[in-house]
């Protein structure tokens, strides 16, 4: 995942982005994505993950890297919960039992299977709370270790956080559940673990689902509120994506459908913001920051199609990009 932003005075180039004190830029933001905090986290056995030290020396070679070209390398934490032990898309997305290298069982708020075909969790008791959190505090560890400089704590797309914000997947009744402030403490103590360890001088993302699309779900007003806790408690910038947690859920997808939320977050929650998800033209890019929709770009998928879109966009909009060492005969 990279990012890319612009401010006033500098249209339309790659630069520093400034979340109060942290800096988080440079030629861009390179962040992993949903790397595991224990192993029942993962989604798919063929995941990566930070749970032991091994993990955290193979990626401190890769932070190395990332930094050593100009980048700010950054790691996104998450665990899978009620969406874990699942092969991998070009694999059928199929649960995998742990004859055949899954695992068993998987966790979350509640006992309810996310959709036929996926695995019936357990739900969370006390002692598995803390561990989780303690998990998510130790993956943050690690990650610092291994030289990430940014961490992102992934709580959305239906994963184990997403399950305890929402009121249709958490039915719990005890200080998890119920009321909004119950059902975001799980997510807001993450946080607070995370911070508690992460330099004040490197930045905190929380990505959430700022909608379930769904009546009666987690709505773009429950999502200003819980930005405008969790900024108090150290998070630097909200990554505004939707949906996952219902998989009946009728989502109106087109270019750009995600930044309402982004710019309702961004104004109403006064925090910064990234939007993402099919965005994928550099003046749609640009457009969305000219006009104050959100503080950052987040591309992911068009960088898989498209690995040299940050020169395209470059191109385009008459900016000046550093060229590798290896291709400056050709750039």
């Amino acid at each position: 995942m990279c990012e890319y932003s612009s401010q006033e005075g500098m249209p339309n180039d790659w630069h520093l982005v400034h979340l109060g004190s942290r800096a988080v830029g440079g030629a861009g933001l390179v962040m992993t994505e949903a790397t595991a905090v224990e192993p029942s986290g993962r989604i798919s056995p063929d995941d990566t993950g930070i749970y032991n030290d091994a993990q955290a020396e193979a990626w401190a070679r890769i932070a190395a890297f990332i930094e050593s070209q100009g980048a700010v390398p950054g790691i996104q934490l998450a665990h899978a919960g009620r969406k874990a032990s699942m092969s991998s898309p070009w694999k059928g997305n199929e649960l995998v039992p742990p004859e055949s290298g899954g695992w068993s069982p998987v966790y979350s708020a509640g006992d309810e299977a996310f959709a036929d075909g996926y695995p019936v969790p357990q739900a969370l008791d006390m002692e598995g709370i803390e561990r989780v959190k303690r998990r998510f505090k130790e993956a943050a560890e690690r990650s610092l270790q291994a030289g990430f400089r940014m961490v992102e704590i992934h709580g959305a797309h239906g994963y184990l956080l997403h399950q305890f914000y929402s009121p249709l997947s958490n039915k719990r009744t005890d200080v998890y559940g119920g009321s909004f402030e119950n059902r975001t403490r799980l997510i807001r103590e993450v946080v607070q673990e995370v911070r508690s360890v992460w330099p004040d001088s490197y930045p905190v993302f929380l990505r959430i689902s700022s909608s379930d699309w769904v009546d009666g779900g987690w709505a773009v007003e429950d999502s200003i509120s819980l930005a405008k806790m969790v900024g108090r408690l150290g998070v630097d910038l909200i990554d505004c994506s939707s949906g996952g947690n219902v998989a009946s859920a009728k989502i109106p997808i087109g270019p750009g459908y995600q930044v309402p939320f982004a710019e309702a977050i961004r104004k109403d929650a006064g925090i910064p913001t990234g939007a993402v998800g099919l965005i994928t033209e550099p003046h749609q890019a640009d457009q969305i920051l000219s006009e104050g929709k959100a503080d950052l770009i987040i591309l992911a998928r068009e960088l898989l199609r498209d690995p040299y879109w940050p020169r395209r966009a470059a191109k385009e909009l008459g900016a000046e990009i550093q060229a590798p060492n290896q291709y400056l005969r050709a750039w």
